[in-house]
Protein backbone atom coordinates (compact mmCIF):
# COMPACT_ATOMS: atom_id res chain seq x y z
CA UNK A 1 0.00 0.00 0.00
CA UNK A 2 3.18 2.13 0.09
CA UNK A 3 1.87 4.13 -3.44
CA UNK A 4 -1.32 5.55 -1.24
CA UNK A 5 0.74 5.93 1.70
CA UNK A 6 3.28 8.54 0.90
CA UNK A 7 5.06 10.81 3.62
CA UNK A 8 1.84 12.89 4.64
CA UNK A 9 -0.53 10.19 4.94
CA UNK A 10 2.08 8.07 6.84
CA UNK A 11 2.39 10.95 9.55
CA UNK A 12 -1.48 11.78 9.62
CA UNK A 13 -2.39 8.41 10.20
CA UNK A 14 0.53 7.56 12.86
CA UNK A 15 -0.99 10.18 14.83
CA UNK A 16 -4.58 8.80 14.44
CA UNK A 17 -2.70 5.63 16.41
CA UNK A 18 -2.22 3.70 13.69
CA UNK A 19 0.06 3.11 10.36
CA UNK A 20 -1.42 3.57 6.69
CA UNK A 21 0.94 0.98 5.40
CA UNK A 22 -0.85 -1.66 7.37
CA UNK A 23 -4.41 -1.44 5.69
CA UNK A 24 -6.58 -3.88 3.78
CA UNK A 25 -6.91 -2.21 0.05
CA UNK A 26 -10.70 -2.87 -0.64
CA UNK A 27 -12.57 -3.85 2.62
CA UNK A 28 -11.67 -3.97 6.69
CA UNK A 29 -14.19 -4.35 9.70
CA UNK A 30 -13.35 -4.88 13.55
CA UNK A 31 -15.08 -4.79 16.29
CA UNK A 32 -16.33 -1.11 17.66
CA UNK A 33 -15.22 -1.60 21.41
CA UNK A 34 -11.51 -1.58 19.50
CA UNK A 35 -12.44 2.07 18.64
CA UNK A 36 -9.76 4.88 19.21
CA UNK A 37 -12.24 6.90 21.47
CA UNK A 38 -15.61 6.09 22.86
CA UNK A 39 -17.49 8.57 20.65
CA UNK A 40 -16.77 6.46 17.54
CA UNK A 41 -19.17 3.64 17.76
CA UNK A 42 -22.00 5.85 18.95
CA UNK A 43 -21.73 8.31 15.89
CA UNK A 44 -21.52 5.46 13.84
CA UNK A 45 -24.78 4.41 15.15
CA UNK A 46 -26.29 7.64 15.13
CA UNK A 47 -24.78 8.33 11.45
CA UNK A 48 -25.80 4.92 10.02
CA UNK A 49 -29.28 4.85 12.10
CA UNK A 50 -29.95 8.35 10.49
CA UNK A 51 -29.48 7.25 7.07
CA UNK A 52 -31.68 4.21 7.03
CA UNK A 53 -34.13 5.80 9.17
CA UNK A 54 -33.98 8.78 5.84
CA UNK A 55 -34.49 5.99 3.49
CA UNK A 56 -37.50 4.39 5.35
CA UNK A 57 -38.84 7.49 4.71
CA UNK A 58 -37.99 8.34 1.74
CA UNK A 59 -39.27 5.15 0.14
CA UNK A 60 -42.71 6.25 1.95
CA UNK A 61 -42.59 9.23 0.59
CA UNK A 62 -42.31 8.11 -3.21
CA UNK A 63 -45.00 5.59 -2.69
CA UNK A 64 -47.00 8.77 -1.46
CA UNK A 65 -46.10 10.21 -4.75
CA UNK A 66 -43.81 12.69 -4.03
CA UNK A 67 -39.96 11.35 -5.31
CA UNK A 68 -37.84 14.01 -4.39
CA UNK A 69 -36.72 12.62 -1.02
CA UNK A 70 -35.52 9.05 -2.78
CA UNK A 71 -34.10 11.05 -5.44
CA UNK A 72 -32.02 13.38 -2.90
CA UNK A 73 -31.04 10.21 -0.49
CA UNK A 74 -30.15 8.62 -3.79
CA UNK A 75 -27.95 11.48 -5.37
CA UNK A 76 -26.27 12.28 -2.31
CA UNK A 77 -24.42 8.47 -2.90
CA UNK A 78 -23.63 9.68 -6.38
CA UNK A 79 -22.29 12.94 -5.11
CA UNK A 80 -20.15 10.72 -2.57
CA UNK A 81 -18.62 8.77 -5.17
CA UNK A 82 -17.97 10.90 -7.57
CA UNK A 83 -16.10 13.35 -5.12
CA UNK A 84 -14.54 11.30 -2.67
CA UNK A 85 -12.30 9.37 -4.28
CA UNK A 86 -10.02 12.44 -6.16
CA UNK A 87 -9.85 13.88 -2.68
CA UNK A 88 -8.66 10.49 -0.84
CA UNK A 89 -6.55 9.35 -3.63
CA UNK A 90 -5.39 12.55 -5.88
CA UNK A 91 -2.07 10.72 -7.15
CA UNK A 92 -4.80 7.78 -9.09
CA UNK A 93 -6.36 11.01 -10.94
CA UNK A 94 -3.34 13.11 -11.72
CA UNK A 95 -4.84 15.46 -9.04
CA UNK A 96 -1.71 15.33 -6.58
CA UNK A 97 -0.25 18.50 -7.38
CA UNK A 98 -3.55 20.02 -7.27
CA UNK A 99 -5.01 18.96 -4.34
CA UNK A 100 -2.38 17.06 -2.12
CA UNK A 101 -2.88 14.66 0.84
CA UNK A 102 -5.21 16.25 2.65
CA UNK A 103 -6.89 14.39 5.38
CA UNK A 104 -7.74 10.91 6.66
CA UNK A 105 -9.96 9.05 9.17
CA UNK A 106 -9.42 7.15 11.93
CA UNK A 107 -10.17 3.37 12.22
CA UNK A 108 -13.67 2.85 12.34
CA UNK A 109 -15.89 -0.41 12.75
CA UNK A 110 -15.90 -0.72 8.67
CA UNK A 111 -14.35 0.98 6.13
CA UNK A 112 -13.28 1.12 2.18
CA UNK A 113 -10.79 2.19 0.28
CA UNK A 114 -7.41 1.20 1.97
CA UNK A 115 -9.19 2.30 5.22
CA UNK A 116 -9.84 5.93 4.33
CA UNK A 117 -13.42 5.54 3.78
CA UNK A 118 -15.25 4.93 6.49
CA UNK A 119 -19.10 3.05 6.29
CA UNK A 120 -20.28 5.84 8.34
CA UNK A 121 -19.38 8.77 5.81
CA UNK A 122 -21.43 6.76 3.66
CA UNK A 123 -24.19 7.06 5.46
CA UNK A 124 -23.33 10.57 6.21
CA UNK A 125 -24.42 12.29 2.81
CA UNK A 126 -28.11 10.89 2.32
CA UNK A 127 -28.61 11.70 6.11
CA UNK A 128 -27.47 15.01 6.57
CA UNK A 129 -29.08 16.18 3.18
CA UNK A 130 -32.40 14.17 4.24
CA UNK A 131 -32.02 16.38 7.68
CA UNK A 132 -31.68 19.80 5.79
CA UNK A 133 -34.37 19.06 3.59
CA UNK A 134 -36.55 17.51 5.36
CA UNK A 135 -36.58 20.55 8.05
CA UNK A 136 -37.04 23.01 5.48
CA UNK A 137 -40.00 21.32 3.76
CA UNK A 138 -41.47 20.57 6.91
CA UNK A 139 -41.66 24.29 7.97
CA UNK A 140 -43.55 25.00 3.92
CA UNK A 141 -40.50 27.25 2.52
CA UNK A 142 -40.34 25.03 -0.45
CA UNK A 143 -44.10 24.97 -0.95
CA UNK A 144 -44.37 29.25 -0.02
CA UNK A 145 -41.06 30.05 -1.54
CA UNK A 146 -39.85 27.58 -4.51
CA UNK A 147 -37.23 25.79 -5.37
CA UNK A 148 -34.16 28.52 -5.01
CA UNK A 149 -34.86 29.87 -2.11
CA UNK A 150 -35.78 26.61 -0.07
CA UNK A 151 -32.39 24.95 -1.66
CA UNK A 152 -30.78 28.01 0.07
CA UNK A 153 -32.46 27.58 3.40
CA UNK A 154 -31.22 23.99 3.13
CA UNK A 155 -27.68 24.81 2.60
CA UNK A 156 -27.67 26.85 6.10
CA UNK A 157 -29.50 24.39 7.90
CA UNK A 158 -26.72 21.63 6.74
CA UNK A 159 -24.30 24.59 7.73
CA UNK A 160 -25.47 24.50 11.29
CA UNK A 161 -26.20 20.94 11.93
CA UNK A 162 -22.62 19.88 9.80
CA UNK A 163 -20.51 21.91 11.82
CA UNK A 164 -21.41 20.98 15.03
CA UNK A 165 -20.31 17.73 13.85
CA UNK A 166 -17.09 19.44 11.50
CA UNK A 167 -15.66 21.18 14.53
CA UNK A 168 -15.53 18.37 16.86
CA UNK A 169 -13.68 15.60 14.40
CA UNK A 170 -10.45 16.40 14.46
CA UNK A 171 -10.12 17.15 18.80
CA UNK A 172 -12.00 13.44 18.88
CA UNK A 173 -9.71 12.43 16.68
CA UNK A 174 -12.35 10.90 14.10
CA UNK A 175 -10.51 12.39 11.28
CA UNK A 176 -7.02 14.18 10.63
CA UNK A 177 -6.36 17.03 8.32
CA UNK A 178 -2.75 17.28 6.50
CA UNK A 179 -1.37 20.69 8.64
CA UNK A 180 1.40 20.43 5.63
CA UNK A 181 -1.26 20.75 2.61
CA UNK A 182 -1.73 24.51 2.32
CA UNK A 183 -3.77 24.08 -1.14
CA UNK A 184 -7.11 22.43 -0.01
CA UNK A 185 -6.23 23.09 3.89
CA UNK A 186 -6.00 26.84 4.37
CA UNK A 187 -7.20 28.96 5.58
CA UNK A 188 -8.73 27.68 8.57
CA UNK A 189 -10.94 28.34 11.09
CA UNK A 190 -9.42 26.81 13.83
CA UNK A 191 -8.38 23.07 12.64
CA UNK A 192 -11.26 23.23 10.14
CA UNK A 193 -10.63 24.88 6.56
CA UNK A 194 -12.89 27.04 5.30
CA UNK A 195 -13.18 25.86 2.03
CA UNK A 196 -14.78 22.87 3.84
CA UNK A 197 -16.87 24.70 5.58
CA UNK A 198 -18.25 26.37 3.00
CA UNK A 199 -18.49 24.03 -0.02
CA UNK A 200 -19.24 21.01 1.37
CA UNK A 201 -21.03 21.56 4.37
CA UNK A 202 -23.19 24.10 2.34
CA UNK A 203 -22.76 24.52 -1.06
CA UNK A 204 -23.20 20.77 -2.04
CA UNK A 205 -25.83 19.86 -0.51
CA UNK A 206 -27.67 23.22 -1.32
CA UNK A 207 -26.83 22.66 -5.09
CA UNK A 208 -27.82 19.51 -5.24
CA UNK A 209 -31.21 19.51 -3.39
CA UNK A 210 -32.09 22.58 -6.23
CA UNK A 211 -30.90 19.97 -9.01
CA UNK A 212 -32.85 17.23 -7.50
CA UNK A 213 -36.28 19.30 -6.55
CA UNK A 214 -36.01 20.64 -10.01
CA UNK A 215 -35.05 17.45 -12.24
CA UNK A 216 -37.44 15.57 -9.83
CA UNK A 217 -40.45 18.09 -11.16
CA UNK A 218 -40.22 18.23 -15.32
CA UNK A 219 -41.97 16.08 -17.00
CA UNK A 220 -39.55 15.31 -20.28
CA UNK A 221 -40.11 11.78 -19.97
CA UNK A 222 -36.52 10.95 -18.41
CA UNK A 223 -36.18 7.85 -15.78
CA UNK A 224 -35.97 9.07 -12.29
CA UNK A 225 -32.52 7.07 -11.95
CA UNK A 226 -30.93 9.58 -15.15
CA UNK A 227 -32.13 12.51 -13.08
CA UNK A 228 -30.64 11.36 -9.74
CA UNK A 229 -27.51 10.49 -11.93
CA UNK A 230 -27.30 13.81 -13.05
CA UNK A 231 -28.27 15.82 -10.19
CA UNK A 232 -25.28 13.86 -8.26
CA UNK A 233 -23.18 14.04 -10.95
CA UNK A 234 -23.34 17.79 -11.42
CA UNK A 235 -23.17 19.11 -7.97
CA UNK A 236 -19.01 18.86 -7.96
CA UNK A 237 -19.56 21.52 -10.70
CA UNK A 238 -21.62 23.95 -8.51
CA UNK A 239 -18.84 23.74 -5.77
CA UNK A 240 -16.05 24.21 -8.46
CA UNK A 241 -18.08 27.73 -9.54
CA UNK A 242 -18.52 28.56 -5.51
CA UNK A 243 -14.66 28.22 -4.96
CA UNK A 244 -14.27 30.37 -8.07
CA UNK A 245 -14.12 33.65 -6.00
CA UNK A 246 -11.56 32.21 -3.17
CA UNK A 247 -9.00 30.94 -6.34
CA UNK A 248 -8.91 34.14 -7.86
CA UNK A 249 -6.99 34.92 -4.52
CA UNK A 250 -5.24 31.81 -4.06
CA UNK A 251 -1.69 32.07 -2.99
CA UNK A 252 -2.84 34.76 -0.32
CA UNK A 253 -4.11 32.99 2.62
CA UNK A 254 -5.38 36.15 3.94
CA UNK A 255 -7.74 37.28 1.08
CA UNK A 256 -8.67 33.72 0.92
CA UNK A 257 -9.71 33.74 4.16
CA UNK A 258 -11.27 37.01 4.11
CA UNK A 259 -12.97 36.05 0.77
CA UNK A 260 -14.47 32.57 1.96
CA UNK A 261 -15.29 34.46 5.54
CA UNK A 262 -17.93 36.87 3.29
CA UNK A 263 -19.32 34.20 1.67
CA UNK A 264 -20.19 32.46 4.53
CA UNK A 265 -21.39 35.32 6.47
CA UNK A 266 -23.56 35.92 3.41
CA UNK A 267 -25.11 32.53 3.60
CA UNK A 268 -25.90 33.25 7.74
CA UNK A 269 -27.42 36.18 6.55
CA UNK A 270 -29.45 34.83 3.64
CA UNK A 271 -30.57 31.71 6.09
CA UNK A 272 -31.52 33.41 8.97
CA UNK A 273 -33.81 35.78 6.69
CA UNK A 274 -35.53 32.86 5.17
CA UNK A 275 -36.17 31.32 8.19
CA UNK A 276 -37.03 34.96 10.25
CA UNK A 277 -39.25 36.07 7.41
CA UNK A 278 -41.14 32.95 6.69
CA UNK A 279 -44.48 33.16 8.04
CA UNK A 280 -46.37 30.60 6.15
CA UNK A 281 -48.04 27.22 7.00
CA UNK A 282 -46.13 24.20 7.37
CA UNK A 283 -46.44 20.76 6.37
CA UNK A 284 -47.64 17.77 8.57
CA UNK A 285 -44.18 16.59 10.51
CA UNK A 286 -43.19 12.79 9.18
CA UNK A 287 -41.87 10.69 12.27
CA UNK A 288 -38.52 11.60 10.44
CA UNK A 289 -38.74 14.88 11.01
CA UNK A 290 -40.07 15.00 14.44
CA UNK A 291 -37.51 12.73 16.08
CA UNK A 292 -34.48 12.33 14.10
CA UNK A 293 -33.00 15.99 13.53
CA UNK A 294 -33.40 16.73 17.62
CA UNK A 295 -31.69 12.84 18.29
CA UNK A 296 -29.04 14.18 16.15
CA UNK A 297 -28.42 17.97 17.76
CA UNK A 298 -28.71 16.01 21.06
CA UNK A 299 -26.43 12.74 20.59
CA UNK A 300 -23.96 16.28 19.37
CA UNK A 301 -24.22 18.07 22.34
CA UNK A 302 -23.40 14.96 24.41
CA UNK A 303 -20.11 14.43 22.68
CA UNK A 304 -19.33 18.24 23.30
CA UNK A 305 -19.91 18.28 26.75
CA UNK A 306 -17.74 15.14 26.84
CA UNK A 307 -14.77 16.71 24.93
CA UNK A 308 -14.98 20.19 26.63
CA UNK A 309 -12.45 19.76 29.73
CA UNK A 310 -9.93 18.76 27.25
CA UNK A 311 -11.04 21.51 24.96
CA UNK A 312 -10.41 24.19 27.46
CA UNK A 313 -7.03 23.02 28.28
CA UNK A 314 -5.82 22.09 25.01
CA UNK A 315 -2.54 23.98 24.15
CA UNK A 316 -1.30 25.08 21.14
CA UNK A 317 -1.09 22.94 18.37
CA UNK A 318 -3.55 20.58 19.39
CA UNK A 319 -6.38 20.15 16.39
CA UNK A 320 -9.51 22.00 17.88
CA UNK A 321 -12.18 23.44 16.32
CA UNK A 322 -14.02 27.09 16.98
CA UNK A 323 -16.01 26.84 19.71
CA UNK A 324 -17.50 30.04 19.38
CA UNK A 325 -19.22 28.74 15.95
CA UNK A 326 -19.84 26.09 17.15
CA UNK A 327 -21.67 27.61 20.04
CA UNK A 328 -23.34 29.45 17.06
CA UNK A 329 -24.53 26.59 15.11
CA UNK A 330 -26.02 24.79 18.09
CA UNK A 331 -27.66 27.91 18.94
CA UNK A 332 -29.26 28.06 14.97
CA UNK A 333 -29.88 24.07 14.72
CA UNK A 334 -31.94 24.68 18.33
CA UNK A 335 -34.13 27.72 17.23
CA UNK A 336 -34.83 25.89 13.71
CA UNK A 337 -36.02 22.81 15.92
CA UNK A 338 -37.97 25.25 17.81
CA UNK A 339 -40.09 26.59 14.73
CA UNK A 340 -40.23 22.69 13.92
CA UNK A 341 -41.92 22.00 17.00
CA UNK A 342 -44.13 25.19 16.16
CA UNK A 343 -45.08 23.21 12.87
CA UNK A 344 -45.87 20.07 14.65
CA UNK A 345 -48.88 21.50 17.18
CA UNK A 346 -49.95 23.19 14.33
CA UNK A 347 -50.73 20.33 12.01
CA UNK A 348 -51.40 16.70 11.74
CA UNK A 349 -48.73 14.09 11.76
CA UNK A 350 -47.97 12.72 8.42
CA UNK A 351 -45.16 9.63 7.40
Amino acid sequence: MSAVCGPDAEAVTRGLGFDCHDVSPWFSIRPPWEAAHWTMPLLELLVIGGAVFALVHAIRRHRAGDPVNLALWCASLVYLFVIEPPLYFPEWFGLERQYGFIFAHNRFSVQFMADRLPLYIVAFYPMISQLAYELVRSLGIFRARGALIGSVAVAFACQVFYEVFDHLGPQLKWWAWNGNNRIVNQPALAAVPMNSMLLFASVSMGAMTYLVVRLTGTRRGWPLAARILLAGVLTPLTMAIAGIPSNLVGGNITAQAWVLGAELALLWLAGTWIFVRHRGPGEPLSVFARFYPAVYLGVMAVFWLGALPSFLSAEDGTPIGSGLYALACFLGAGLMLAALYRVRREAPAAV
